[in-house]
């Protein structure tokens, strides 16, 4: 983590927890929590400037993603925060606006979802999936598609590889923290 990548903004300094790992290529600005153990690769972007960003513990912000809010205004008087659960993958170039993501959730490469959706616990998002504003995509299921449409239920196989690949990124973060510096 570089000093650079890591900015305050109108007096709102990122708070990370223990164990976060930052690429230095990634910026966070802002009113920013990132929970234990979570990670956030090359080139993404968490933009919390109008409205708080908070990502729960061992949840990995893949590669290019960009997370940003909906402020609050005449048109939407409170805003929408972007809140993310705990052992969360969000795959490459995912961008997340103003949602809310729950636990043990998957986000495949290259989705997008938009204001108010909310996610429920552990729910696999296809690659190039849209979720569009204000949907609940619910617990146990599998979507995808342009908007996103429930396709089936999880196996039992599906549901234990959350933990699993949470954890394998908390050991991939470890190994990056524990290189020396360049």
């Amino acid at each position: 983590m570089s000093e650079n990548n890591i900015r305050s903004f109108q007096g709102q300094q990122a708070k990370l927890g223990t164990g976060v790992f930052v690429d230095d290529s990634a910026v966070i600005i802002g009113d920013v929590e990132i929970g234990d153990d979570s990670s956030v690769w090359p080139f993404a972007l968490i933009r919390g400037d109008m409205h708080r960003i908070r990502i729960g513990q061992r949840t990995s912000v893949q590669d290019g993603c960009v997370l940003h809010i909906t402020h609050a205004s005449d048109y939407n008087p409170d805003g929408y925060p972007l809140h993310i659960g705990d052992d969360v993958i969000i795959g490459h170039k995912v961008t997340l606006h103003g949602c809310t993501i729950g636990n043990e959730v998957l986000i495949g490469i290259g989705s997008i979802v938009l204001d108010g959706a909310v996610v429920e616990d552990k729910v696999v998002i296809g690659a190039n999936t849209l979720v569009p504003p204000n949907k609940t995509l619910e617990s146990g299921y599998l979507y995808i598609g342009s908007p996103a449409k429930q396709v089936r239920p999880l196996s039992e196989k599906e549901l234990s590889y959350f933990t699993y690949s949470a954890g394998n990124y908390v050991k991939l973060k470890n190994q990056y923290l524990a290189e020396p510096s360049a």
